[in-house]
């Protein structure tokens, strides 16, 4: 039986991630990774488990946030589509496969990269300046390359690929909420693609967690899910009247702590 402070804790961390990756296109995994792991280590899970359980979790989590962010996306017409089919094809492969990576690595090792990721996208949220013009003209090759690669990082800090998406579209001036809203469209293959690699990479592992499935906590994921599913287009529907760029300096801090605290635990 799972303890109310837990189901309370899951479902307030729904609508945090939901919330913020609808408002950002950012900010799923960058919360729920740390935030995870202290929960997991609370309640008994093994430090040489506990990173691969918070990704895994976090990802499968993603894929509600990112559908219900995808609509709320839609509805505003932010999504280039044409994008989000060229893109799905490489982020799809990329994740999956680094989830298998991912799983032979140790949570100590998983946690220095998370960290020293989440540092380098809070640096570039709070110095670089986004273009906000709208000149659609991208290579095919091009974009299916850096799907690759932003489906293999995603997969192993267990992000819906906001914090590299959003930037990689801008930076081929594609204007920023348009970005955005792509991004959240792209988010849904990489976390179907991510869950399933984590599920089957996590199945015979002698993981002794209860409602587990793999790398994959099942509680946490239905609770997150359902606040995140209510709370993602509140989020969307305020990125058309917030300040983005202002909002994105003040989370790039939050991430900056959260993941700095996450290894201070493990360690």
């Amino acid at each position: 039986m799972i303890e109310v402070e837990w189901i309370l804790s899951f479902l307030l961390l729904g609508s945090i991630v939901g919330f913020t990756a609808g408002l950002l296109g950012v900010g799923g995994g960058g919360i729920m990774v740390p935030v995870l792991t202290f929960i997991f280590l609370q309640q008994g899970t093994q430090t040489d488990d506990v990173m691969h359980l918070a990704l895994g979790t976090s990802m499968a989590s993603i894929i509600v946030t990112s559908f219900s962010s995808l609509r709320a996306h839609q509805k505003h017409k932010a999504i280039d589509w044409k994008i989000v089919k060229l893109m799905s094809i490489g982020v799809i492969m990329g994740t999956f496969s680094s989830t298998f990576f991912a799983s032979q690595l140790s949570s100590l090792f998983l946690a220095v990269f998370f960290t020293v990721f989440m540092g380098y996208i809070a640096l570039k949220m709070l110095f670089k300046k986004q273009a906000n013009i709208t000149i659609n003209n991208i290579k095919n090759s091009s974009l299916l390359i850096s799907s690759v690669a932003i489906g293999a990082i995603s997969a192993l800090v267990s992000i819906g690929g906001g914090s590299l998406t959003v930037p990689y579209l801008t930076s081929k001036n594609i204007a920023i909420k348009k970005a955005i809203g792509t991004s959240a469209a792209i988010g849904l293959p990489i976390s179907l693609a991510g869950t399933l690699g984590y599920l089957i990479n996590g199945w015979n592992n002698a993981l002794d967690y209860g409602h587990s499935l793999g790398f994959i906590y099942l509680p946490a994921v239905f609770l997150i899910s359902i606040t995140s599913f209510v709370s993602a287009p509140y989020g969307a529907r305020l990125t058309q009247y917030l300040p983005v760029e202002t909002l994105k300096k003040v989370f790039a801090l939050l991430l900056i702590s959260l993941s700095l605290k996450m290894l201070l635990s493990i360690i």
